[in-house]
C-alpha cells in the first residue's frame, strides 16, 4: 500500500513563500503522475499542479497559479514538492498530495484518476 505524507503547511502572511513536501513510500508506490490538489473552506477540491513522474518536463498547473506556484519532484527521495510564492489569503486551503498509476494526459485534473491520497496539510494565509 502506497503512503503519501504531506508536510510544510502552517501559517503564513500574505506575500510570503512556503514549500510543501510529499514523501511517498510503500510497496504499491509506482506512479506515473503525481499532483497537488487543494480544498478551500466551502469549496471543492481542485487541481493545483500535476507532474509526470517518469517523464521530463511534463507539468500542468492551474492557470491562475502560474508564475507563483511550481511543482517539482525528487525521484531518488520519492518526494514531491510544491513551491508557493507570493501567497494570498485565497490560497488558504488544505493541500493534498495524490498519485496515479495512469498515463499522463488531459485527465490529470480529474480527482478520480488518482489512486492514493495523503491526509493533507493545512495552509493558512493571513493578511
Amino acid at each position: 500500500q502506497a503512503q503519501l505524507v504531506e508536510s510544510g503547511g502552517g501559517l503564513a502572511q500574505a506575500g510570503e513563500s512556503r514549500r510543501l513536501s510529499c514523501a511517498s513510500s510503500g510497496r504499491d508506490f509506482n506512479p506515473n503522475v503525481m499532483a497537488w490538489f487543494r480544498q478551500g473552506p466551502g469549496k471543492e477540491r481542485t487541481l493545483v499542479a500535476a507532474i509526470a513522474w517518469n517523464l521530463i518536463g511534463q507539468t500542468d498547473i492551474e492557470e491562475s497559479l502560474e508564475g507563483r506556484f511550481t511543482i517539482s519532484k525528487d525521484k531518488f527521495k520519492n518526494t514531491l514538492y510544491l513551491q508557493m510564492n507570493s501567497l494570498k489569503p485565497e490560497d488558504t486551503a488544505i493541500y493534498y498530495c495524490a498519485s496515479s498509476a495512469g498515463r499522463w494526459g488531459p485527465w490529470v485534473r480529474r480527482l478520480d484518476v488518482y489512486d492514493h491520497w495523503g491526509q493533507g496539510t493545512q495552509v493558512t494565509v493571513s493578511t
